[in-house]
């Protein structure tokens, strides 16, 4: 056997079965090489369970995290899964219903603190349901909740108790939803920890997933965060992922605007007003985000010039690594409130019922649609 940074080849975490690695923190199986000393040898993950109650969040690729999925049809299990309201069409998992199976789907909607305080949340719940029901998703239940403020999580424990029964509870989500407060508030909530963490009774997947054990010889399913490349929280840096993810309630923009008008978003995006009349757009995105407006005409050469400098964030050197933006030409309806929904960047609101014509520059393969207005 080969020896990796200490670490001989094939060593399996004593935790979760899966074979340990010492180069990537995101992904799973790490474990720090100043680690490599204790006994028994555990993964990061199982690490915090096991020490501090606390699970983190790793993730896995799509195609690894769909041969996960497809696992669960064959046990008799609940399934959360969590969503981010900010991103909800990027962070919501397509085709869910064909891995599944028969199994429940409990809806958690997370981050709800980033709307403003006077919406109205029954429609809310309302907007999510038809959303779900569109995308395929059978749910037997959804829950408005934030991990920031720590509301609805007690409602989604009634739930989870109510509905668990003699099944393990798997927990499903795409990267940066909150999944991982929601597997801690499971684990402080429903496990004792008094049992060690065990290898997976489920053939295959021992590889990607931790179980943590309940009090009645079940298991809350820990599975790691699913990458959806069209997310543009998945292309930015670490420092730009602050400038897009917001923290803090959305201060809705209103712009108004005239055929031949472009917003520039730093350099993360640009909206055009191709075609319509005189009207106005709400912007909810990150308040760090500026915006800056320009005559269509010019918005190219601005764009040219000033990317990277007066246009920013990103900055010059990361805006470089991105890559080239692409034009999708949309025509809103007319007499429908409609969103122009960017997948981890936010959306905008089509305030008038005349509809128009508009474009919406982004990096290739970023995710940009219409929807039905969410407020």
């Amino acid at each position: 056997m080969t020896e990796l940074s200490g670490l001989t080849a094939g060593t399996k975490c004593s935790g979760c079965g899966i074979v340990l690695q010492t180069e990537s923190p995101d992904h799973p199986g790490y474990i720090p090489a100043q680690a490599l000393e204790r006994t028994p040898l555990l993964c990061q993950r199982c690490f915090r369970i096991r020490n501090y109650n606390e699970s983190s969040t790793v993730t896995v690729d799509q195609s690894e995290f769909l041969r996960l999925l497809g696992q669960v049809g064959e046990q008799d299990a609940l399934v959360i899964h969590i969503v981010d309201l900010f991103d909800f069409h990027g962070s919501v998992i397509s085709g869910l219903q064909r891995f599944v199976g028969n199994n429940p789907v409990v809806l958690a909607v997370n981050k709800t603190d980033l709307l403003p305080k006077v919406t109205n949340w029954n429609k809310i719940r309302n907007w999510v349901q038809k959303e779900a029901k569109e995308l395929g998703l059978k749910v037997e239940d959804i829950v408005l909740c934030s991990a920031k403020q720590n509301t609805g999580f007690d409602r989604l424990l009634d739930i989870v108790g109510s509905m668990r029964g003699n099944r393990d509870v798997y927990v499903v989500g795409a990267t940066n939803v909150g999944k991982s407060t929601l597997i801690n508030r499971l684990i402080s909530d429903y496990s004792d920890l008094e049992e060690e963490l065990t290898t997976s009774r489920y053939p295959g997947t021992t590889l990607d997933t931790v179980n943590i054990p309940l009090d009645d010889g079940h298991y809350i399913i820990d599975t790691p965060g699913i990458v959806y490349e069209s997310r543009y929280t998945e292309l930015v840096t670490k420092q730009d992922l602050a400038a897009i993810m917001p923290d803090k309630p959305l201060k809705p923009l209103v712009y108004q605007l005239n055929e031949g008008q472009s917003l520039f978003f730093g350099a993360m995006a640009r909206f055009d007003f191709v075609q319509g009349g005189h009207q106005s757009f709400t912007f909810y995105l990150n308040n760090r985000l500026k915006i800056h407006r320009t005559k269509l005409e010019r918005a190219d050469e601005l764009f040219a010039n000033h990317a990277g400098v007066m246009l920013a964030p990103p900055v010059k050197a990361d805006l470089d690594k991105l890559p080239a933006w692409t034009r999708h030409e949309l025509r809103i309806p007319k007499g429908k409130p409609t969103d122009i929904f960017i997948s981890g960047l936010g959306w905008i609101k089509a305030n008038s019922t005349e509809g128009a014509l508009v474009a919406v520059h982004l990096p290739k393969g970023v995710k940009v649609m219409m929807r039905p207005s969410l407020i």
